[in-house]
């Protein structure tokens, strides 16, 4: 979901990529061309992808915050310095500033 800007030294630059049209798209003509069988799935797909594509930049950000935290084995306070801190850990080319900012966002939308 994200792409760091700069090789080898810190960034404060983190990029949401959205590809969600694309998936929809495919679905779309996936739904086009179902067997009634293959209908009540693909129906289901389409709508995650579209209740998932409303999600704001901030959105999104939170959620990759959580998940990174969630992967590096954090349980902690998600508005702590330990969760900046293990943030940093797990994508160490981030600044202070963009990790605190992270956890911003991160707090700003609670799961």
């Amino acid at each position: 979901m994200t792409a760091l800007m700069g090789l080898g030294r810190k960034s404060d630059v983190v990029l949401a990529l959205r590809d969600a049209d694309v998936v929809a798209a495919a679905l779309r003509q996936a739904l086009a061309e179902a067997s009634p069988q293959e209908r009540p799935g693909l129906e289901r797909a389409a709508a995650l992808v579209e209740s998932t594509a409303a999600a704001t930049e901030t959105q999104l950000r939170a959620r990759w915050v959580r998940t990174r935290l969630a992967a590096a084995g954090f349980s902690g306070d998600i508005a702590s310095v330990a969760a900046v801190k293990t943030l940093r850990q797990v994508e160490p080319r981030l600044s202070l500033l963009a990790a605190v900012q992270l956890q911003k966002d991160a707090v700003a939308y609670p799961e």
